[in-house]
């Protein structure tokens, strides 16, 4: 009773599934091959169903229908999982597809010629339900289960050769024809191991078919169709892999089927003993990267147009391009990706010397390096920078020098590839000892071969490129660290010569003398301070905070640039958490600032004190900042609107004022004078690096 409720369920799917699939996809020979192969499992369902039941004649007569509708299965499941979702059209249909499609023919063939007991028997059908076979039966149900077997695999590889978003659309459809082949393979795998066909598991066949039926139409009607996949080579190879795991599981069971005429006891033993041997030999084939290759050629000559899949390459090549972080990690990605894809035993890479205009070697993959050098006008490379070639020494056989052809013939070179750059040739790649000995090379190859070679040679034009950035960037680091140097110098050096002026005539009052051995003396701490960071390039160094009062600083500092009362300090004692020799270079390089814009005369006035956070304001009335320039550029490196200045004073007190927290803060008119006010941070001062480390 389970078995006609099961049975009729399936059948009313069935039905639907086919009007279904002709509404909704049209005419199109995917559609049209779906409703065969559904129909002729149902067919199948509804002969074994008669067949079971036996209320309409003998069974025996229905499992001969039924054994005919078996026979479409092969063709029908076979041309099922070529066109389900798949981009057809006949060109795209191979040899081996025909010779696959047109063999499956050979099955109803059998079943019509030869007679019910040439493929079964059953001596007790009506209480057994068993089908026992004979040979023809034997040979018959293997070829069916060869055949679904190559059907499941075609399923898997257009599913996996989907995009994420196709995959959605299809998941349930994939899921439930799988299923259902997954089972005919369970079902029928007996007929291998038994030599009989047990249909008391009609009841679990019929209820897969039921879940098939309902997510291929959920996934018809919910989730629609349309989808058109082009499956890649890589995944036939997976497939070939895969049907020659199947092909050595059938194996074994037809070497079962053959150890019955052998002793019980010998059975085991030699089962096992072959079955291991010959998966170890599979093992080591499908290990064998000559034999990879090998069938990657053949499937490729024989089952597509062309040889690579470009995409699939493409891309593989740009990631290993990607990741290399180093010269040495780019050239190796380079030399291993050519390798990998076209299948060579080792590869080298020679170089474009910028002074000497040759070639040299630069790295290798398992080849050894060489002295020998590869020259623009060597007669070997004349054809490739002439018209671009791919130059194979084994067809082209070019005039090598003897250094060259040496060190070519004794690592088996065969292959060179010109990697040119915008208007010139940057690098040679060899290529050489092939995997395959007797893999032909054609114009597929050497097409692909210099389309990777303008990748690789622009990445390696970038990164010499960002080379030569870098060590721009560190001659303009040290460029601005000599000008940060030179500033320092300049204003200890404009103090020296505003003590040598005042001593042309003060230098016999003893007063001006001990004032004059005071400036030199810290004229030359200070040059030794700048020694010892100079020695410390390029180390970053933090600010080395301390309590200090700002007024004694300023004081300090304004009697380290003579002036005779040309400089005033006046306010009140404030503190402040600061380092000392940075903040004495700020006011020092203002107080010059001021000498500088009042020609030596003065008078420049410093202030002490606290307001909302303590501040030194430095004020002069000399020429005074033009307004553009103080509202756009006072503060920028390099600029100035001194004659002889270097422009990098401002810029190196902003940067330590920012580094303790402050702020600096600029009024000045033109022909009035000019005011800076520094004011520090009453909270978290010297949280930020000293500022000269972004150049020094």
């Amino acid at each position: 009773m389970i078995q006609i409720v099961l049975s009729s369920i399936a059948l009313l799917l069935a039905a639907v599934y086919v009007s279904c699939t002709l509404w909704r996809s049209g005419r199109t020979i995917a559609a049209y091959m779906s409703v065969v192969a559904i129909a002729v499992s149902a067919s199948v369902e509804f002969c074994d169903l008669a067949a079971v039941a036996g209320y309409f004649g003998d069974p025996l007569d229905w499992k001969r229908y039924s054994l005919i509708a078996e026979g479409v299965v092969p063709a029908a499941w076979l041309a099922f999982s070529l066109t389900h979702a798949r981009t057809v059209a006949v060109r795209f249909v191979t040899v081996a597809q025909r010779v696959f499609l047109t063999a499956s023919l050979i099955f109803p063939a059998a079943v019509l010629a030869l007679p019910r007991s040439m493929f079964f028997y059953s001596p007790d059908f009506d209480s057994e339900r068993i089908l026992f076979l004979s040979n023809a039966g034997y040979v018959f149900y293997c070829g069916l289960l060869a055949y679904v077997v190559i059907s499941l695999i075609n399923l898997e590889a257009t599913f996996s050769n989907a995009s994420l978003s196709s995959r959605w659309k299809i998941k349930f459809d994939f899921i439930g024809a799988g299923s259902f082949l997954a089972v005919l393979i369970f079902y029928y795998s007996q007929g291998l191991l038994y030599r009989t066909i047990n249909m008391n598991l009609m009841p679990l066949r019929s209820l897969v078919f039921i879940l098939a039926l309902g997510m291929m139409l959920y996934s018809l009607l919910v989730r629609g169709s349309g989808v058109r996949i082009a499956v890649s080579k890589s995944m036939a190879y997976k497939s070939v892999v895969l049907f020659a795991v199947g092909l050595y599981l059938v194996a074994l069971g037809i070497m079962g089927e053959g150890l019955r005429y052998f002793g019980e006891g010998q059975q085991k033993t030699l089962v096992l003993g072959v079955a291991f041997v010959v998966g170890i030999c599979l093992l080591v084939v499908l290990l064998s990267e000559s034999a990879k290759r090998k069938v990657k050629v053949f499937i490729h000559k024989n089952f597509y147009q062309s040889k690579y899949d470009y995409r699939t390459q493409w891309l593989q090549f740009t990631d290993r391009l990607a990741s290399a972080r180093q010269g040495e990690e780019l050239m190796a990605a380079i030399l291993s990706g050519y390798c990998a894809i076209f299948a060579m035993g080792c590869g080298g890479l020679f170089v474009r010397n910028a002074d000497s205009n040759e070639f040299n070697w630069a790295a290798g993959h398992e080849l050894p390096g060489t002295a020998a050098v590869l020259r623009p006008d060597d007669p070997v490379l004349t054809p490739m920078i002439d018209r671009s070639w791919v130059i194979n020494l084994r067809e082209d056989a070019p005039v090598c020098l003897p250094e060259q052809e040496t060190y070519f013939t004794a690592n088996g070179i065969q292959f060179l590839v010109p990697l040119f750059g915008p208007d010139r040739l940057e690098a040679v790649l060899v290529l050489g000892r092939p995997v395959n000995k007797n893999e032909q090379y054609l114009y597929e190859d050497y097409d692909l071969m210099k389309t990777l070679a303008r990748q690789a040679a622009s990445a390696l034009m970038n990164y010499r490129l960002s080379e030569q950035l870098a060590r721009s960037r560190e001659l303009e680091v040290m460029g601005r660290v000599s000008a940060f140097i030179i500033h320092d110098l300049k204003n200890l050096v404009y103090t020296l010569s505003l003590t040598v002026d005042n001593g042309r005539e003060h230098i016999a009052d003893p007063e001006f003398q001990d004032d004059l051995l005071d400036t030199l003396s810290n004229t030359v701490n200070r040059m030794k301070v700048l020694i010892s960071r100079l020695k410390n390039l390029p180390e970053k160094r933090s600010l080395e905070l301390e309590r200090v009062d700002l007024h004694r600083l300023s004081v300090d500092t304004a009697a380290m640039v003579p002036g005779h009362g040309v400089i005033s300090v006046t306010g009140s004692d404030t503190s402040a958490e600061v380092d000392r020799e940075e903040i004495q270079k700020v006011v020092m390089n203002l107080l010059v600032n001021a000498l500088e814009a009042t020609d030596g005369k003065g008078p420049v006035m410093v202030e002490v004190g606290a307001g909302s956070a303590p501040f030194i304001r430095v004020s002069d009335s000399g020429c005074g900042i033009p307004e553009e320039f103080l509202r756009t550029q006072l503060f920028s490196p390099f600029k100035t609107t001194k004659k002889k200045g270097l422009g990098i004073g401002l810029y190196q007190c902003r940067q330590i004022i920012e580094a303790h927290g402050g702020r600096i803060d600029v009024e000045s008119a033109v022909g009035v004078g000019t005011v800076f006010t520094v004011w520090f941070n009453c909270g978290d001062q010297g949280r930020i690096g000293i500022a000269e480390p972004e150049f020094i």
